[in-house]
């Protein structure tokens, strides 16, 4: 994109003349090889298993992939950051707490081996968080990264819907739009298309970036998202949206302008596509499939009625596939309680009141209105997805978040060199005595 989301500089200016350079102003190279870590972070969290792709792909193959990006991620950060320099911070500081169950019910191995597995790849991932804390200074950066990394990824369903229709759009998942070329589910991508248009809105109207350039991001996501049918990024988008538009409403006058035309808009669509936005919102599903959220209600209430052991309450039965009985749980807050008990819901409860509390009491910017949009979307979405407490792409948004929030780092004075003692001649010594 042009204008901020093609710079590859940083908000802040070039570094004054006597102070030592912030996070900000790191070497071109740096900036591109903490770039290539989040891209690899992004590959890591796509998963494994979706719809079929054009090309057969063995999920043992994807896995391998998607592992290894993540241990290249993790020795790319070590590389440019050997010094061990990090940012103490309480995002990263309670996910690694939420290792502690993680490890305490994996080591039962009522999962199996596949839990311990899974413990690693999470220790992995908050350890690459932590090596990149490093610069997380309150600037957009991150945000560039994430639109570009999953702008990419929507690139690739795009170009397997131009490829083989049929298959991205298969009778298996209701006509909904998949991945053809990885396997993506309908709400993968909607989740995907749903935060860079929110942040590419953002950044519009924060002049961060020009309007023909976020028309080339917006435009096609709007499209993809909605051949996906996503319920839920549908709505997290615009809740999202209406919250952190709503926190630049006092200094911002293109914020009041665009959210008075958005409430236009949306009153004249509502009016004169009332029975469309019905017709998308149902899918074609009968009202009492769609009061039990598609089935997903029937595995709620059969998960809480499963006995447990206090033990398995307060620590859960280790990392899974976030399933249970063989269908999925839907549910981040259900799954961290299948998974890492009550304790692991506490933490995840604390992370997300912990930032919520910090941008709430950030003065209004850009920045604070970005992670306000993150925040929100991820709390919206963990009614009816899971990954809040394993490696996934809602932690990403939620690191992307922490990063928008931290406190920018301070330039050092640099020491300043003393002055060389000049030789004074013995006779000169004398005349000044004298």
């Amino acid at each position: 994109m042009g204008g901020g989301l093609r710079s590859g500089g940083l908000p802040g200016g070039p570094v004054t003349a006597g102070t030592r350079p912030s996070a900000e102003s790191r070497p071109a190279g740096t900036a591109r090889i903490v770039g290539i870590v989040w891209g690899l972070l992004v590959l890591n969290t796509l998963g494994s298993a979706g719809a079929k792709t054009i090309i057969p792909l063995p999920r043992s193959l994807i896995q391998m992939a998607t592992m290894g990006a993540l241990v290249a991620a993790f020795a790319l950060a070590l590389a440019v950051n050997l010094r061990l320099r990090i940012r103490a911070g309480a995002f990263v500081f309670l996910l690694t707490l939420l290792l502690v169950p993680s490890v305490i019910s994996s080591a039962n191995l009522e999962s199996g081996f596949g839990a311990l597995f899974r413990c690693a790849r999470l220790a992995l991932f908050i350890g690459t968080l932590w090596l990149l804390s490093r610069w997380w200074d309150g600037g957009l950066t991150f945000v560039r990264h994430h639109i570009r990394m999953y702008f990419a990824v929507l690139g690739s369903v795009a170009a397997g819907l131009v490829i083989s229709p049929g298959a991205a759009l298969p009778d298996l998942y209701g006509g909904r739009l998949v991945g053809a070329l990885w396997p993506l589910t309908p709400p993968q991508i909607g989740q995907y298309a749903a935060v860079i248009i929110g942040l590419t809105v953002l950044l519009v109207l924060g002049r961060r970036t020009d309007r023909a350039s976020a028309a080339v991001v917006i435009v096609p996501s709007l499209v993809l998202l909605a051949l996906t049918h996503t319920r839920t990024a549908t709505l997290g988008l615009f809740i999202g949206l209406v919250l952190a538009i709503g926190s630049l409403i006092l200094t911002s006058a293109a914020a009041r302008r665009f959210f008075t035309w958005a409430v236009l808009c949306a009153a004249v669509v509502a009016v004169g596509f009332g029975s469309v936005l019905q017709a998308w919102f149902l899918r074609g599903q009968s009202q009492e499939n769609f009061a039990s959220l598609t089935g997903r209600a029937k595995v709620w209430d059969a998960l809480l009625a499963a006995p447990r052991s206090t033990s398995e309450q307060l620590f859960g039965m280790g990392l899974g596939d976030k399933s249970f009985g063989g269908l999925p749980i839907d549910n981040s807050w259900l799954a961290v309680y299948q998974e890492q008990g009550l304790t692991g819901v506490t933490l995840v409860a604390a992370i997300i009141i912990v930032l919520g509390g910090v941008a709430l009491l950030r003065p209004p910017s850009l920045s604070r209105a970005c992670a306000i949009f993150l925040i929100s979307y991820c709390a919206i979405a963990s009614y009816t997805e899971a990954g809040l407490g394993d490696a996934s792409p809602y932690l990403l948004h939620l690191a992307v978040a922490a990063s928008l929030l931290a406190a920018p780092a301070e330039a050092t004075p640099l020491p300043t060199p003393a002055a060389p003692r000049r030789h004074i001649p013995r006779w000169a010594r004398r005349s000044e005595m004298t």
